[in-house]
């Protein structure tokens, strides 16, 4: 099953939701709203440094899970992310970030930072075109290699339709010829 949609640029360009969040606006980090303001900011920093964070797009409620991780690296617990995908070194008192991601079809990156302080900032969303080639070009397999087995699956059903008809006419056997008159005595 592909994970992007066909036309990936163009649902990134027209559709509203991507046009909001691909301006930059208000972000607010979401985790631990119950704990203290102190444990939240020790929590985001950590959860940073692990590769995850959640946020929120303040404007649209847009809520986000995101992985600071090369695309190919999602899901691996081990890896801890470069200074390209979380920066506590550029500016002093905030954190840069970096997620790619597919979301609703389309492959993009958020990028945006946080005040280590207040726990918001700024973000937006960019589409990532060398990211949306290459899952277009593993959709088209995946569909090649799906069109593929259905023929195979069409041949196999063909011929064995064929067999079983030369089958039917070389050895007729009487309890076929009875099924078809009890059949024919139905239809009268």
């Amino acid at each position: 099953m592909p994970r992007v949609v066909p036309d990936q640029k163009s649902k990134y360009d027209n559709e509203e939701f991507f046009r909001k969040l691909s301006r930059e606006c208000e972000i607010k980090y979401t985790g631990f709203r119950d704990r203290p303001h102190e444990e939240r900011q020790a929590r985001f920093q950590n959860a940073c440094r692990d590769g995850r964070s959640e946020v929120a797009f303040v404007a649209t409620g847009t809520n986000l899970s995101l992985q600071f991780f090369p695309a190919n690296l999602h899901g691996d617990q081990r890896q801890v992310p470069t200074r390209e995908y979380v920066d506590f070194e550029r500016e002093t008192g905030k954190v840069h970030l970096k997620a790619p991601m597919i979301l609703n079809g389309v492959c993009v990156i958020w990028r945006g930072w946080i005040d280590l302080q207040r726990l918001d900032g700024m973000g937006f969303l960019e589409y990532d075109d060398e990211r949306a080639q290459h899952e277009d070009a593993l959709a088209q397999a995946a569909f090649e290699e799906a069109r593929r087995r259905t023929r195979d699956f069409e041949d196999r059903d063909r011929s064995h339709r064929e067999d079983l008809e030369s089958r039917r006419q070389q050895d007729p056997s009487p309890g076929s010829n009875m099924a078809n008159a009890d059949v024919e005595h139905k239809m009268r």
